[in-house]
């Protein structure tokens, strides 16, 4: 088992410069935003680690940020017409990339959307135990709240893993 020290080297390692295409490994980069409001892809298309960026855009986003998309030769899905549709952003991906996994580093918004639409397969958590404090503490799973006990989404943990001395990993399959 690696050390939590060589686990973040391996992540933080830049990949040589690869050509996008059939024999590039790296995962996209898909974000949604329907609003528009992300304006440096320049930034983040520097980064190394994705072979590329597609955007999900949905009926409502503005057309001046889709030219502005398009100018900066950034691909996006249409799904949904005032908000994402995350189910249909999802089989877009699988119909015209061949993706099968997602791998999901986001606020506790988009968390708790995809888990109540029954999106999810699995729950990886990394545990690190450092006491924050505040009074407006964040969740990595934010939604609306139930209104029956219909809603709750049901766990089975798969594996428990030690990675240091303080540092736990758990990993839960969704029960649909």
């Amino acid at each position: 088992m690696k050390g939590f020290e060589e686990l973040n080297q391996d992540q933080n390692e830049i990949p040589e410069e690869m050509e996008p295409g059939s024999n590039d490994q790296r995962p996209l980069l898909i974000v949604p935003d329907s609003q528009g409001r992300i304006r440096n892809w320049e930034v983040v298309l520097k980064q190394p680690y994705w072979r590329g960026v597609v955007v999900l855009c949905s009926e409502k986003t503005p057309n001046e940020y889709l030219y502005y998309l398009n100018e900066s030769r950034i691909e996006y899905l249409m799904v949904g017409k005032e908000h994402v549709n995350y189910r249909s952003a999802l089989q877009k991906l699988y119909d015209q990339y061949q993706i099968k996994t997602i791998r999901l580093d986001s606020c506790g918004t988009l968390n708790g959307i995809l888990l109540r639409e029954g999106l999810v397969d699995e729950v990886s958590i990394l545990i690190n135990p450092s006491l924050v404090g505040g009074t407006t503490p964040q969740s990595f799973f934010k939604a609306s709240d139930l209104t029956s006990y219909e809603g709750v989404i049901k766990l089975k943990l798969l594996s428990v893993e030690k990675v240091t001395e303080d540092i736990v990993w758990l990993l839960y399959e969704v029960i649909k």
